[in-house]
């Protein structure tokens, strides 16, 4: 028995952010309706599709994010189409929608027109950069303007954006921690409320650190690869005899120890330029050549346990098959009807009744 088996969710999002807030409550058992625009194809995602891809209506782009539900295709400029999504609301108890700014109000479907219908709902809305702003939301050009990307590449090297569009996912879980907040209050109160949340917004609060680096210490963050900008060693990565590589994301002094002694470099222990944090940071250079050189006396599948074993935190650098084929993966991995994906709802429960739906249905086929 799923959490969510008596809530309805009506999704009239598309792309990532909300269908990943859909997603989240279908993993957990509630009913989702996914409406299309039946003037515009459906969900753009199912057009998104990389070269050589051989896939239906249900492109691997539009299949990470969209199982579990049912698909219905409306047009809301039609005012049949905009009855049936009335009736839909009637009963339903969270309305995800992600429009530019004034969309609604043209199409009808605005906060007070939808609470007309139904007191209870939680409208949930995703924009761009808020309700006062018009531009269309596009997660690399948050990622541009949000900081994300002048911090993203190696020194004096060009500004990359990251390859996941992450402030989309990062905005779904802002929008998810919204609706269970509203979903929690309407237990007391019995009534809905609008929940807003802008990609803009959650790209900031997601700056943390690298925020208050600027914010407390006035350092504007740059670029520096993979280095972390108060930690060594950490985001260091060292090569080892049979060419793998390996991330080290130590964060104690503690740690260090024990990796030089594993490394059978002892006598640097007591060494000034790396006994403390704060000195490893200031001689980093330094500090990474008497590692990268002393990792190149193992092989990976040598080293790796034992630092494992010590507590010390690194791993080896695997492409995304690799992840994919860990015995961890394989719980998380969704495959049916041609369709294989990933979970996005990871947590565990020793409450059975909280547990994920086992059976997800496959990505629904655009509607006729």
């Amino acid at each position: 028995m799923a959490v969510f088996k008596d809530l309805k969710v009506i999704e009239l999002a598309s792309v990532l952010a909300g269908p990943s807030v859909g997603q989240f409550f279908a993993e957990l058992g509630a009913t989702v309706v996914k409406i299309e625009n039946s003037e515009t194809g459906g969900d753009v995602t199912r057009s998104w599709k990389s070269a050589q891809e051989k896939t239906d209506s249900r492109s691997a782009y539009f299949s990470a994010i969209n199982w579990g539900k049912q698909s219905i295709s409306l047009n809301l400029k039609n005012e049949n189409d905009k009855i049936r999504f009335f009736d839909l609301l009637t009963d339903a108890d969270v309305l995800l929608i992600s429009f530019k700014p004034g969309d609604a109000e043209k199409l009808g479907v605005t906060y007070d027109a939808c609470k007309r219908i139904n007191e209870k709902v939680i409208y949930a809305a995703i924009t761009g950069y808020g309700n006062r702003d018009t531009r269309v939301g596009y997660d690399a050009v948050i990622q541009a303007e949000s900081g994300f990307m002048s911090m993203n590449g190696e020194p004096e090297g060009n500004s990359l954006k990251m390859p996941v569009a992450l402030i989309d996912l990062l905005a779904g879980h802002q929008v998810k921690e919204g609706v269970l907040v509203a979903l929690f209050e309407r237990q007391r109160s019995g009534i809905g409320c609008k929940v807003e949340v802008s990609l803009f917004d959650s790209a900031l609060a997601s700056l943390a650190n690298q925020a208050t680096n600027f914010l407390m210490a006035g350092k504007t963050p740059g670029k520096q690869g993979s280095l972390h900008p108060n930690i060594a060693p950490y985001g260091e990565v060292v090569k080892t005899k049979d060419g793998s590589e390996i991330l080290l994301a130590l964060g104690s002094d503690k740690q260090f120890q024990h990796l030089l002694k594993l490394l059978k470099l002892d006598t640097y222990v007591q060494d000034e330029r790396f006994v403390t944090n704060e000195k490893r940071v200031t001689n980093r250079k330094e500090m990474f050549g008497l590692l990268s050189h002393a990792f190149l006396l193992f092989d990976a599948a040598e080293i790796l346990p034992q630092l494992h074993e010590l507590k010390i935190p690194a791993g080896k650098i695997n492409t995304v098959a690799q992840a994919l084929q860990l015995p961890q993966a394989s719980a998380l991995l969704l495959d049916k009807d041609g369709c294989k994906a990933i979970r996005t709802f990871v947590a565990q429960f020793s409450n059975e009744d909280l547990h994920p739906v086992t059976d997800l249905t496959s990505p629904p086929l655009l509607p006729k």
